[in-house]
């Protein structure tokens, strides 16, 4: 199942925002998944992990 772009952006009025991360790695348009504990690129596998709080 692919997910559908659109649902990663939120516009509002003049405005548009990311609601994901984008990859540090591979730039703008490649988003991180949300694992719960930690943050990680399908792409190139770059991960980051959660502070818990």
């Amino acid at each position: 199942m692919r997910t559908k772009r659109y649902e990663f952006y939120e516009s509002e009025g003049d405005t548009v925002d990311r609601l994901k991360k984008s990859c540090p790695r591979c730039g703008p348009g490649v988003f991180m998944a949300d694992h719960g504990n930690r943050l990680a690129c399908g792409k190139c596998g770059y991960t980051e992990f959660k502070q818990e709080a």
